[in-house]
């Protein structure tokens, strides 16, 4: 049985409005053990101006997640964690971060694809947009997306596990209809075997069912195929924004999870792996 959600987001994410404390009376609720919260913080994100959208006051973020694990330690164990929204040619500003704080976790996502994405503009795109998608063939958006995680990864590599790899799908013009492993099978093993190289885990978010697509990010081909390369770490969150998302269709994540083949799970403390059962 899954007990612990190790991706979900506060107050403290631009994107969340729920309260820290609500997220972690959401999670004993639905009885699990360990949560980690991963706060966004996306540097260079489009109109952020480098001064608010995913940007995280760490400070305000750590003291109070310190006073609230202190506050639930005897019904709950809270670890301290961070989402990186990567770009090539960021990792010193992020690895500032990572030695300034005694994470316990570290996730590495894809939300940008690097500037120049869209026509006649020099910020960077996210899939999130409907202009990432226009003037440009659905294949053509994902190998780009799929590309742009190996350079991610080779240019910056001090975090634990690669966020929902597939991310872009969630807003591809008709979501994954005619999305399959096999149609990108070379450019997802690239990506797979890079992650695998760097020993890094593979998450499984399962928001992309809460998201209608009836699979997780991944979806079963591309875990099936990460286990068949040799990797065995996978982390699991559901990436909630809020209490009502905390955990969601774990149940599906499991047994899909052990119709692969897997036996454990991955968290992370102190940014150390402890695997658990499935």
């Amino acid at each position: 049985m899954i007990t612990s959600d190790i991706h979900m987001h506060s107050s403290f994410s631009s994107d969340s409005p729920a309260e820290m404390e609500s997220m972690i009376q959401g999670a004993l609720k639905c009885g699990l053990k360990t949560i980690c919260f991963t706060e966004h913080l996306d540097y260079e994100y489009p109109g952020d101006d480098g001064g608010g959208l995913f940007m995280v006051d760490m400070d305000a973020y750590e003291k109070k997640l310190f006073e609230l694990k202190d506050k639930y330690k005897n019904e709950i164990e809270i670890l301290f964690g961070i989402e990186f929204g990567l770009l090539p040619h960021l990792g010193e500003r992020y690895e500032s971060v990572a030695k300034a704080y005694d994470f316990d976790f570290i996730i590495g996502s894809s939300h940008l694809v690097p500037a120049p994405w869209y026509p006649n503009e020099t910020c960077h795109g996210d899939p999130y947009e409907a202009k990432f998608w226009q003037g440009r063939s659905v294949d053509e958006c994902c190998r780009k997306y799929f590309e742009s995680i190996v350079h991610n990864i080779n240019a910056y590599d001090n975090f634990d596990t690669y966020g929902h790899i597939d991310y872009m799908i969630r807003y591809a013009p008709e979501k994954n209809k005619d999305y399959s492993y096999t149609k990108y099978a070379d450019v997802i093993d690239d990506v797979l075997n890079t992650i695998i190289k760097h020993d890094l885990g593979l998450e499984i978010n399962t928001a992309g069912y809460k998201y209608g697509l009836g699979q997780p990010h991944p979806q079963s081909d591309i875990l099936k195929r990460y286990r068949e390369l040799g990797g065995e770490m996978i982390t699991i969150g559901a990436d909630a924004h809020k209490p009502e998302h905390i955990a969601y269709d774990f149940k599906k994540a499991e047994t899909l999870l052990k119709s692969l083949g897997f036996k454990y799970y991955t968290i992370f403390k102190k940014r150390q792996p402890v695997m658990l059962s499935l």
